[in-house]
C-alpha cells in the first residue's frame, strides 16, 4: 500500500446561519434543542493510510504503533513511523450487514512487563467480532490473545481464547455492538451488547441481549454486578435496556459513559449506573423506522433518562473522553464520530447530564475515534470499498 501524507484542511466551507440550522438536531432528554455553536475547526487534518471498512483501532501507548480491525475480518498494524504491517490469526468472523470483525484494546497496565519496547511483541489484547452459529445464527463473541511479533510490522495472534459471547445466537446481522472498554484501575471489562434489533431482549434479564456488561479480565462474570446472585447470563448484566451501544468510556471521575444508535432518531448519551434500566424498547426520542411511534423518556420517570439526546440523528460511531494536551480547550469534553454529519460532535459535560457543544464537518462519515498518546486525535472514516477507509490524523491548526 501506497504511503500518503498530503495534509490539507477538510472542514467544509458552511455558513454560520446553516451551520446552526444544522446543528438544530441536538436536544436533551426532552424535545428542547441545544445550542451548538459554529466553532472553526481549531485543527488541521492529514490522511495518513487507508484501509477496507476499517471499523476500530488502540494505539499502544509505549510504542505508538496502531492496530486497525477490518470488517471482513483483517487485522492490519501501523507502527508509529508509518511502517504499514498485518497481525495473523485473526478469528473467522460472520461478514454481513453490521457483522465481521468489531472492537480491538490492548490489555490494560502492561507497562510492569518484560516488554519489546520496540515491538508490540507480548502485548496482550482483546477482540470482539460476530460470529456464526447454527442454521443462520450469529451473534458478537469477544476474544483474548497475546501478540507474538519477531518483525515490527508482522505479528501473529497467539493463544486466541472465546471468554465471552451473546447468548442466544439469533438471526440477523444488526446491532451486535460489542464495544470494549476496561475500568480505570483495570480490574473490570466491559462488553455492549446490542439487542440485535430484536426489541424485547433488551429487557429480558434472562439473556445478555441489549445489556452492558461487566467481566473479570478473564471473562468470567464480576463479582458485585447488580444481578450475582442470578445463574448465567444474569449474573453478567451492569446496565439494561439499551438498543445498539457503539461507545463506552470512563470520565475522570471514574463514571461510566455509552452512546447509543437510536432508532429514527433518539442517538444518546447515557451516564450507566448499575442496575438502571435505560428504557429501550420501551422509550426512545426518536420513533419506529415505520413510522409507528414510541412513548418518550419523560413518560416514564422511573427509567433512566439520557444525558442528551438528538432528533434528528448524529448516527454515531465511536466517543472520547479528550484529555490531551494539544486541545486543552476540548480536555474534560466527549468527542464524537459522527456519520450523519458528517464529521465530529463535541460535547461538555454538564454534572450528569451533557450539552452538545460544536460540529466539525468532515469529508465523509467517521466510524471510529482515538486519542493518541501525545494528546493528538486519530480517525478512521467508515469505507466499504477498497483504500476507502481513511486514517485521518488531526493536530492543532496552530
Amino acid at each position: 500500500m501506497t504511503k500518503r501524507n498530503t495534509s490539507r484542511s477538510l472542514l467544509a466551507a458552511v455558513s454560520p446561519v446553516a451551520f446552526i440550522l444544522a446543528s438544530c438536531g441536538a436536544a436533551g432528554s426532552g424535545d428542547k434543542a441545544s445550542a451548538a455553536t459554529a466553532d472553526a475547526a481549531p485543527f488541521k487534518v492529514s490522511q495518513v493510510a487507508a484501509f477496507n471498512e476499517p471499523w476500530a483501532m488502540d494505539i499502544d501507548k509505549a510504542t505508538g504503533a496502531m492496530i486497525v480491525t477490518e470488517k471482513k475480518g483483517r487485522i492490519r498494524l501501523r507502527l508509529a513511523d508509518g511502517t504499514m504491517g498485518e497481525v495473523s490469526g485473526a478469528p473467522t468472523v460472520a461478514y454481513g450487514g453490521q457483522g465481521g470483525l468489531g472492537d480491538v484494546i490492548f490489555a490494560p497496565d502492561q507497562t510492569g512487563k518484560t516488554l519489546d519496547a520496540k515491538t508490540l511483541n507480548g502485548r496482550v489484547v482483546y477482540l470482539s467480532w460476530a460470529e456464526a452459529g447454527e442454521g443462520d445464527t450469529r451473534g458478537a463473541a469477544v476474544g483474548k490473545g497475546t501478540l507474538s511479533c519477531p518483525q515490527p510490522a508482522s505479528c501473529s495472534l497467539q493463544g486466541l481464547t472465546v471468554i465471552w459471547r451473546q447468548v442466544p445466537k439469533v438471526t440477523g446481522e444488526g446491532h451486535f455492538s460489542h464495544r470494549l472498554v476496561f475500568s480505570p484501575d483495570g480490574k473490570y471489562l466491559f462488553v455492549s451488547s446490542g439487542e440485535r434489533q430484536k426489541f424485547t431482549p433488551a429487557q429480558d434479564l434472562g439473556t445478555n441481549l441489549g445489556k452492558i456488561v461487566r467481566l473479570l479480565p478473564d471473562g468470567t462474570p464480576a463479582p458485585g454486578n447488580p444481578f450475582a446472585d442470578k445463574g448465567a447470563p444474569t449474573n453478567q448484566i451492569w446496565s439494561y435496556g439499551h438498543r445498539n451501544v457503539l461507545g463506552l468510556v470512563f470520565d475522570d471521575k471514574g463514571r461510566l459513559w455509552n452512546l447509543e444508535h437510536g432508532p429514527a432518531g433518539g442517538d444518546e448519551i447515557n451516564l450507566i449506573k448499575p442496575g438502571h434500566n435505560y428504557g429501550w424498547p420501551l422509550v426512545s426520542d426518536g420513533d419506529n423506522y415505520n413510522g409507528t411511534p414510541i412513548p418518550r423518556h419523560k413518560t416514564r420517570p422511573d427509567l433512566a433518562a439520557p444525558a442528551i439526546s438528538w432528533n434528528p440523528v448524529i448516527a454515531p460511531g465511536d466517543f472520547i473522553f479528550y484529555t490531551g494536551q494539544q486541545f486543552p480547550q476540548w480536555q474534560g469534553q466527549f468527542l464524537i464520530a459522527s456519520f450523519a454529519l458528517p464529521g465530529l460532535v463535541r460535547v461538555r459535560i454538564d454534572g450528569e447530564k451533557a450539552v452538545e457543544e460544536a460540529r466539525y464537518p468532515l469529508d465523509n462519515r467517521i466510524r471510529e475515534i482515538q486519542q493518541g498518546p501525545d494528546g493528538s486525535i486519530w480517525l478512521l472514516e467508515d469505507g466499504p470499498a477498497p483504500d476507502s477507509g481513511r486514517l485521518l490524523h488531526l493536530t492543532p491548526s496552530t
